[in-house]
C-alpha cells in the first residue's frame, strides 16, 4: 500500500523542513465523513445484478453485495453469476441463493446473462483481456456496467469501449475505489479554488512487498484443469487459443500478455483519483522505466517509475513496487503552495514568497471504501447520479497505463494526441 506517514517522504529536505515549520501555523478543521446509507433510505425496488467472473476480486464483489442486502445498506439482489470455472460459478450461485432467499443462477456463457431481461446491471471482474468485449456487449444490451480496474488491457481496447460508451445511455463505472476517498474530493475543490496556484507537478505511488513474490498468493488448484471443470478456451477468449498453463490461469497478472502488472493492477488505484483532482487534461507524453530486481521469475516488472506530462502543463511522477513497501506520499505542488495528501488529510503549505497571500490549512477527513463505490454504482444504475469513477476519467488513466507499459518494454517515450486519439513512439 501507499505509505501514509504524515511526513512527505517524496519531498526534498528543504521542502520537508519548511512544511514542518509551517505546520504549527496551519488552520486545522474537520470535515464530516462520507457515510453509508441508513436503512430507512433504501429504495423500494432492487437492482438485479450479475457478476461476470467470480474468482478472486469477483468473489469479493459477490460477498459485498450479499452483505448490502443483509445489512440493509441497499436493495440489491445477486441474480446471476458467470465464470468459466464450473465449481466457482456453482458455489457462488448456491451461496447467494441460500443467503438472500432469492434464486441466483450460474452461467457458463456470459452472453446468456446479457440476454436476460430481468438483469438490471453487470459487474465485470474477469481477467483484463475480457473487460472491453464484455463491457461493450453489455452496453449494447442496454445494461449499466461496473468494470474492474484496469478498465481494459490496453489502449486500443479502451478506445473501442469509449466509442460505444459515448453513444450509449447506460452508465459505466470503473472500479477504482480511491476516487471515493474524501481527501481527493477535497483536493479537487481546493485546486479549483486556486489555493496553491497553478498545479505544476504531483507525485504518488503504490508500493508493497512480499517474500513469495507478487500475486503468488493465488493458489494453484490441481483439480481445476481444462475439461468439465474449466473452459480454458473460454478463459483465453479475445486473446485466442493459448497452451494450458495453471500458473497463468491462477496468476495471470505476472505475465505480460495478460496484464500490465504493477501499472494496471496497483498504480491505477492512486493514479486515477490524482488525475481526476488535478484536472490537467489528457496525458500527452509518458516515459517509464521498469526493472526485474528481486522477483526475476515474474515476467512483468517488480519496480516501476513513470513520468507523465499533461496537456495543460503539469508533470506527474508515479512509483510502483512489489519489492519495497516504502512509497511516496501523494502531493500536488503549485507555484504558490503545496498540497499534501498524507493519510486521510489535506494540508496546504504556502511557498515562502507567497506566505502572506496563501493561508496554510490542514483539513482532517475520514477514509473512503470500496463499498462506497459499489453503492455509487447502484445509484447510477437507478439514474440518480453520474458515476464518481466515470469512463472519461478511465480513458485518461488508460492512456497513461498503456503508454507507460510500452515505454518500459521499448525503452522509449510515447506521446498521445488528444485530437486524433493516436499514440506514437517519440523519436527525439
Amino acid at each position: 500500500m501507499t505509505d501514509r506517514r504524515s511526513s512527505p517522504s517524496g519531498a526534498s529536505r528543504r521542502e520537508f523542513l519548511l512544511a514542518s515549520a509551517a505546520s504549527a501555523a496551519l488552520v486545522t478543521r474537520g470535515v464530516a465523513p462520507a457515510s453509508l446509507p441508513r436503512p430507512n433510505q433504501l429504495p423500494a425496488d432492487p437492482v438485479r445484478l450479475a457478476v461476470l467472473g467470480v474468482g478472486g476480486m469477483g468473489g469479493g464483489h459477490c460477498e459485498a453485495f450479499l452483505n448490502f442486502q443483509q445489512k440493509k445498506l441497499d436493495h440489491v439482489l445477486l441474480t446471476a453469476v458467470n465464470d468459466v470455472c464450473t465449481s466457482r460459478r456453482n458455489a457462488w450461485a448456491e451461496r447467494a441463493t441460500k443467503t438472500q432467499g432469492v434464486a441466483c443462477t450460474p452461467h457458463a456463457d456470459y452472453r446468456e446473462i446479457l440476454d436476460r431481461k430481468d438483469i438490471d446491471a453487470v459487474l465485470i471482474a474477469t481477467p483484463e483481456h475480457w473487460h472491453a468485449k464484455m463491457a461493450i456487449e453489455a452496453l449494447q444490451a442496454g445494461k449499466p456496467v461496473y468494470v474492474e480496474k484496469p478498465m481494459t488491457l490496453d489502449l486500443p481496447d479502451a478506445l473501442a469501449l469509449w466509442a460505444v460508451a459515448k453513444n450509449a445511455k447506460p452508465a459505466v463505472q470503473v472500479g477504482t475505489q480511491f476516487v471515493m476517498d474524501p481527501k481527493y474530493k477535497k483536493a479537487k475543490e481546493l485546486l479549483a479554488q486556486d489555493r496553491i496556484g497553478k498545479p505544476v507537478s504531483s507525485e504518488t505511488g503504490y508500493c508493497r512487498n512480499s517474500k513469495d513474490g507478487e500475486w503468488n498468493y493465488y493458489k494453484i488448484e490441481p483439480e481445476i484443469v481444462p475439461g468439465p471443470a474449466l473452459d480454458w478456451d473460454g478463459w483465453c477468449g479475445p486473446l485466442g487459443k493459448q497452451p494450458w498453463d495453471p500458473m497463468i490461469f491462477a496468476r495471470w497478472r505476472r505475465y505480460r500478455r495478460f496484464s500490465t502488472g504493477v501499472v494496471g493492477d496497483l498504480l491505477v488505484h492512486v493514479m486515477t483519483p490524482l488525475i481526476g483532482c488535478i484536472d490537467q487534461g489528457w496525458p500527452v507524453r509518458v516515459i517509464a522505466a521498469g526493472g526485474h530486481y528481486v522477483d526475476k521469475a515474474m515476467e512483468n516488472h517488480d519496480q516501476v517509475d513513470i513520468t507523465i506530462q499533461f496537456e495543460k502543463g503539469h508533470t506527474m511522477r508515479i512509483t510502483g513496487s512489489t519489492c519495497n513497501a516504502n512509497g511516496p506520499t501523494p502531493v500536488v505542488r503549485g507555484h504558490k503552495g503545496t498540497l499534501y495528501l498524507s493519510g486521510n488529510n489535506c494540508r496546504i503549505v504556502p511557498e515562502n514568497i507567497y506566505a502572506e497571500e496563501i493561508d496554510g490549512e490542514e483539513i482532517k477527513l475520514e477514509g473512503g471504501s470500496q463499498d462506497l463505490l459499489r453503492l455509487d454504482f447502484l445509484k447510477a444504475v437507478r439514474g440518480e447520479k453520474a458515476p464518481e469513477s466515470p469512463i472519461e476519467l478511465g480513458m485518461k488513466v488508460m492512456v497513461a497505463v498503456d503508454l507507460a507499459t510500452r515505454s518500459m518494454w521499448d525503452g522509449c517515450a510515447y506521446s498521445f494526441n488528444p485530437a486524433t486519439l493516436e499514440a506514437k513512439r517519440c523519436t527525439g
